[in-house]
């Protein structure tokens, strides 16, 4: 994601949340309420995220190229979860997901949960700090494929870094993930 990345998920943000629904859901309300947002998703910006595991460009996902990026976002143990995201998404039962599936797989779950985007949070705070740096969103997408200068990275942070501290933090991130989806009510 320098055109890809979930920090250019960024993915082609244009426009945001009400400022009172993201502080609805800070992460000290959020803990609080016993409920967590759901966000319907954009479809440019799954495709996009389709796109990511499509590498061979053919139009559909096969298990090789779902390893292949849970690999290179450090996930170890995949099997299981390849071979359950196969079961649920693979409607047609081809071997692979295709882009209805893909979609279809988000619509039955309700849309995109806050539990998935602190899961992708997760995936690029490589030291667990419970922040972003600009070496580490370029690190990942260095496994993902991604060219990208760690001056481009220092500018992607910026571009979500709402407290000036050089870093995302986790309300950074979720504000930055769900600019172009509906929070579902």
């Amino acid at each position: 994601m320098s055109k890809l990345s979930l920090l250019s998920f960024q993915y082609s943000l244009s426009k945001k949340l009400p400022p009172k629904t993201m502080s609805r859901w800070s992460s000290n309300n959020r803990q609080r309420s016993g409920l967590a947002p759901v966000f319907l998703p954009n479809v440019e910006e799954m495709r996009r995220v389709f796109q990511r595991f499509d590498t061979n460009k053919d139009g559909k996902i096969s298990q090789g190229e779902y390893k292949s990026v849970l690999r290179a976002l450090g996930k170890q143990n995949i099997e299981s979860e390849v071979a359950m995201a196969f079961e649920v998404a693979d409607t047609d039962g081809d071997g692979f997901i295709d882009f209805k599936e893909f979609m279809d797989v988000n619509k039955k779950g309700g849309g995109i949960k806050a539990m998935d985007i602190q899961n992708a949070f997760k995936a690029f705070d490589l030291d667990g700090n419970g922040k972003i740096s600009a070496e580490e969103l370029l690190e990942v997408l260095k496994r993902l494929g991604e060219r990208c200068s760690l001056e481009t990275c220092r500018k992607m942070v910026r571009g979500v870094d709402t407290d000036g501290d050089g870093l995302i933090d986790m309300d950074e991130f979720t504000k930055m993930m769900t600019h172009t989806m509906k929070l579902l009510a």
